[in-house]
């Protein structure tokens, strides 16, 4: 069996390598954004050009960074999991859709402890990211933890420090289960972080980085960053009140309810859904395409990449527990938004 975690790392530097190279190579399919779904689209990218010979050069500069790259028009799709408003897709005359489901996980660098050992609900780990627990054997998070004994150990708050959709997923989360947060920080991709004691970190990449050097330290990072990194997290209480972990059933059980075309451009929140197995900071990632692109045959591509991906990506997919996307639903996305795009 190949090493997951192994793999991983290749890939992803493989694309690295590739995207950094500029016009040294002559990439077929552009792209930039969101470092949420890199994984995926990065073993994605290495099976099609394998079985086609596209290639694709996709820069993981975070959903901000996609979103300027794709208004200034040097690309052929930007990616984002913080979802565009009906209104700016009008403006920019955009089409949006979802290409992969996942989630976002509160991720600690605590000694003594297994992952998911140790349990939050949705209003303490706000004020965990608030400043207003500073210390791991605060009594609150005792009180969530019988039996543990917890450090007398300083809380570090690790964020990001660029413009990102996973923010924007983490901050929705938190806005939706803490009124402190919500009156004083709200939800975006980029926020005033308030705790005292804060280190940033560029990328999901760079957040995990951080999470593993700071003892004391609690962030948050797509799951694929969490495995590729061997990384401790915190079990969470969802809106059923039950304890879940993050895996690819939880993140699917969050997604079973959506009604992706209740919302302009199918920009769904799934933070906090129903559902006992459902993971509380479940999202979507999305891509950004031109209506009417300058260039219709690289966006013709970029198309046949992600019908190919929904066909044949799953179990990729499913191996770094992101949730692809149901038939009835890429079905739906090809006739009723694909359709808009000029060929």
């Amino acid at each position: 069996m190949i090493n997951k975690r192994i793999f991983l790392q290749a890939v992803a530097a493989a694309a690295m390598a590739t995207a950094g190279m500029g016009s040294a190579i002559a990439a077929d399919i552009t792209g930039a954004g969101a470092t949420f779904p890199f994984p995926i689209y990065a073993k994605w990218a290495e099976a099609y050009k394998a079985q086609t010979g596209t290639g694709l050069n996709y820069q993981s500069i975070g959903s901000s960074g996609g979103l300027r790259q794709i208004r200034a028009k040097t690309v052929a799709f930007g990616a984002s999991d913080a979802p565009v408003s009906g209104a700016d897709l009008d403006k920019d005359g955009m089409v949006q859709f979802p290409a992969i489901i996942g989630g976002t996980v509160p991720v600690v660098n605590l000694d003594g402890f297994k992952p998911g050992e140790l349990r939050v609900t949705g209003p303490v780990l706000a004020e965990l990211f608030l400043g207003t627990i500073t210390k791991w054997n605060d009594p609150k998070l005792a009180a969530l933890n019988p039996g543990k004994t917890l450090p007398d150990q300083n809380v570090t708050v690790i964020h990001r420090a660029d413009g990102s959709g996973t923010t924007f997923n983490f901050t929705d989360y938190l806005s939706a289960v803490s009124k402190p947060w919500a009156d004083t920080v709200g939800k975006g991709a980029a926020v005033k972080w308030p705790a005292p004691s804060s280190v940033g970190g560029k990328g999901n990449e760079g957040v995990a980085a951080n999470v593993n050097r700071v003892k004391g330290g609690v962030g948050y990072v797509e799951y694929a960053y969490v495995k590729k990194n061997n990384m401790n997290f915190l079990q969470l209480q969802n809106a059923d009140g039950k304890y879940v972990n993050p895996d690819d059933k939880t993140f699917a059980s969050a997604a079973a309810g959506a009604d992706w075309f209740s919302v302009p451009g199918m920009g769904v929140s799934m933070v906090n859904a129903k559902g006992a197995e459902s993971w509380p900071i479940s999202t979507a990632s999305f891509i950004l395409m031109y209506k009417n692109p300058a260039d219709k045959a690289q966006s013709a591509e970029v198309l046949k990449f992600f019908d190919w991906a929904f066909k044949s990506g799953k179990g990729m997919a499913a191996e770094l527990d992101y949730v692809p996307l149901p038939d009835s639903l890429t079905a739906d996305i090809r006739t009723k938004v694909w359709s808009q795009i000029a060929k």
